[in-house]
């Protein structure tokens, strides 16, 4: 299992075809600085031109919170200019995420908050403990979610219920939260990381050429109608009905054994 680090609060663990991305800022429970932010958007542009790599699980080091949102610490002695100059870097750790190629999970514990709650919507997949507290309070504070939050939210889970969350400010534990669909698998408390590791080595078995396409199909053809979804889903097949994967995938089939992938 190798390890590479990306700044000081930024950690990419590997586990075969599975990459670990680490928020590993515990002493803030893992609040999103200037630094922390580059470092991620750094770890994610790494992983996006990494071919072996074919899930990625965002998780924390932090024993009681995934990421508790924005350094309000660091925010309050900012100039207005010193906001205007940080939100590049900000916006850039949300998107990295986002725009990963490969399917990602976020395995959430404790809280995970404003931003930190962003992040985890930034990924394919939520497996959370029963420890998990998510919400977007940052009109509590006077701003919006700006990581993806106010559109990444209704995506999940319907346009007036992410407008009630965003409104109230208020914290949704763990049950209720798996209820509503803000976290898709509920596990037992301290089980989020190995549980999603555990799926993420299930999906790492399929086809990275498939992966890659698939959620391309499923991120660009949302939102569009059906007859225009199907074309993305066809430009997508496209892309890998001649690939080496595809290919092998067939012959594994046939010869009734393992396929090993080209990712080609």
């Amino acid at each position: 299992m190798g390890e590479e680090r990306f700044g000081e609060f930024v950690l990419v663990r590997r586990h075969g075809h599975v990459a670990e991305l680490v928020l590993d800022r515990p002493k803030a429970m893992n609040a999103v600085s200037t630094e922390m932010a580059r470092s991620l958007a750094g770890a994610c542009a790494a992983l996006s031109a990494d071919r072996d790599a074919r899930v990625v699980v965002l998780t924390s080091s932090h024993e009681r919170a995934f990421c508790v949102g924005a350094d309000l610490k660091e925010r309050n002695s900012f100039t207005d200019a010193d906001l205007v100059r940080q939100r590049p870097v900000a916006r850039g750790a949300y998107t990295g995420v986002l725009e990963l190629p490969m399917p990602t999970i976020a395995a959430v514990h404790g809280f995970a908050l404003g931003g930190g709650f962003e992040l985890a919507l930034s990924c394919d997949l939520i497996v959370a403990d029963r420890t998990a507290v998510v919400g977007l309070p940052e009109v509590s504070v006077g701003v919006i979610p700006g990581g993806g939050g106010t559109q990444l939210l209704p995506r999940r889970v319907g346009a007036a219920r992410a407008a009630e969350l965003i409104f109230s400010a208020r914290r949704v534990e763990a049950a209720e939260a798996a209820e509503l669909g803000l976290v898709d698998r509920l596990v037992e408390p301290g089980r989020d990381r190995e549980e999603a590791l555990a799926l993420a080595e299930r999906i790492a078995g399929n086809s990275p050429v498939g992966l890659r396409a698939a959620k391309r199909a499923l991120r660009l053809g949302h939102g569009l109608d059906l007859r225009a979804g199907l074309e993305v889903e066809d430009a997508a097949w496209r892309s890998v009905a001649f690939s080496g994967d595809r290919a092998e995938g067939v012959a594994a089939f046939n010869e009734k054994r393992k396929p090993e992938w080209p990712g080609e």
